[in-house]
C-alpha cells in the first residue's frame, strides 16, 4: 500500500498472513478511493499517527472536526485478529478500535515508537518499509486534548502497488 503525503510516498507492506480480514477490508477501501484526502485526526508525538475515518475525515467532502475519529466505513466491523508473534514497534500499522475488540473498521494508526502495551490488544496489519521519515513530519496534535489535530495533514492519495 502506498500513501502519498504532502512530502512524498510512504510504502507499507501489508500483512495478510497476520490479519487476512483486516487487510482485505483495507484493500477494498483503498480501491474505492475511500482513504483519499482523509485526515490524520489524532497524532501523538512519540506514540502514533491515526487516520482512516472515511465517514468524517475526508477533508475534501464531509470533514467534521467534531466527529472525526468516531466514524468508520459502510463495511461491517471486523473480528479481532490479534497477533502474539508480532509487536508494536516504530513503523507498525495497527487497526484502531473502540473498547470492543471486534470493532475495527477503517481507522488505522502508524507507530512513531514501540508500544508493548498494545501487543495482543490491537490488530497489526502492516509495517512501513519506506518513507517513515515522512510519517515523522505529520502535524502533531494537542497532547492535552488526546492528540487532536487542528487543521490536520491528510493522506492525499492511497493506492495498492500491485494495481499499477
Amino acid at each position: 500500500m502506498i500513501i502519498t503525503l504532502k512530502d512524498g510516498d510512504v510504502t507499507i507492506a501489508l500483512r495478510p498472513d497476520l490479519a487476512p480480514k483486516h487487510v482485505a477490508q483495507i484493500k477494498k477501501l483503498v480501491r474505492e478511493g475511500a482513504y483519499d484526502n482523509v485526515a490524520f485526526h489524532r497524532v501523538i508525538d512519540g506514540f502514533m499517527a491515526q487516520t482512516g475515518d472515511v465517514k468524517f475525515g475526508n477533508m475534501k467532502k464531509g470533514f467534521s472536526p467534531e466527529a472525526v475519529g468516531t466514524g468508520g466505513s459502510d463495511l461491517p466491523d471486523l473480528p479481532a485478529e490479534f497477533s502474539q508473534s508480532e509487536h508494536y514497534r516504530r513503523g507498525t500499522l495497527g487497526m484502531a478500535r473502540s473498547q470492543d475488540p471486534n470493532s475495527a473498521n477503517s481507522q488505522f494508526f502508524i507507530m512513531f515508537a514501540p508500544a508493548p502495551n498494545l501487543d495482543g490488544q490491537y490488530t497489526i496489519v502492516g509495517n512501513v518499509v519506506s518513507g517513515m521519515e515522512l510519517v515523522d513530519h505529520i502535524k502533531k496534535g494537542d497532547e492535552a486534548d488526546n492528540g487532536t489535530v487542528s487543521n490536520p495533514d491528510r493522506m492525499i492519495k492511497v493506492r495498492i502497488a500491485a494495481d499499477k
